[in-house]
């Protein structure tokens, strides 16, 4: 089967992610299929500047960092395959929790997922990720966006996310979930030139 042969009205499940070939990476969301666009040059060079910022700070303790291509399967009522209907690869997602690892990646929400804009892609991030992470307990979200070189980080509060505000170059960013972790985004916007 191609991608072109599927039928985008469908509702699919995992099971179904399986079985697929083709050569387009996809998400699934709420069962729906979403294409993946190609990450560019800048997109590739924050994700690096991030896992290993990330990735530093985490050494020797008990979290892990995955980057994408990493599965993170989202059930809803059963764990089983062909029960689970959102399946994304965020860009990084830090995960301490580390009963939700399996060999196919992550079953269940993440501590921190970040995800970077494309130019295509900041409908499925902005609104559809938003609702599933907020849904799924994700205890942090943190959006970039090379084209406006902002950062936002969206704390779970509750059951609810909670905005910080815009934050640009020059700007500390701080973790509630990796206590004494900082990243000053001077330093990784600045790293894109």
């Amino acid at each position: 089967m191609t991608f072109a042969e599927l039928d985008i009205s469908k509702v699919y499940t995992y099971a179904d992610y399986l079985k697929w070939q083709f050569e387009e990476r996809v998400e699934l969301i709420k069962g729906k299929i979403f294409k993946m666009s190609a990450p560019n040059r800048i997109h590739q060079k924050i994700s690096s500047y991030l896992h290993i910022s990330i990735g530093d700070f985490l050494k020797g303790g008990k979290c892990d960092i995955y980057a994408a291509p990493f599965d993170v399967r989202i059930p809803r009522k059963s764990k089983d395959d062909k029960d689970i209907i959102t399946v994304v690869q965020p860009d990084i997602c830090v995960i301490c929790n580390k009963s939700i690892l399996d060999f196919k990646g992550c079953l269940g929400a993440p501590d921190i997922v970040v995800e970077i804009l494309s130019p295509i892609n900041n409908v499925v991030e902005l609104k559809n990720k938003y609702e599933i992470y907020e849904e799924a307990g994700v205890r942090e979200y943190w959006i970039v966006s090379p084209q406006d070189k902002t950062f936002s980080v969206y704390t779970l509060i509750g059951c609810k996310y909670q905005p910080s505000r815009i934050m640009v170059a020059g700007d500390i960013v701080h973790s509630s979930v990796l206590e004494g972790f900082s990243l000053d985004l001077k330093d990784m916007f600045d790293s894109l030139d």
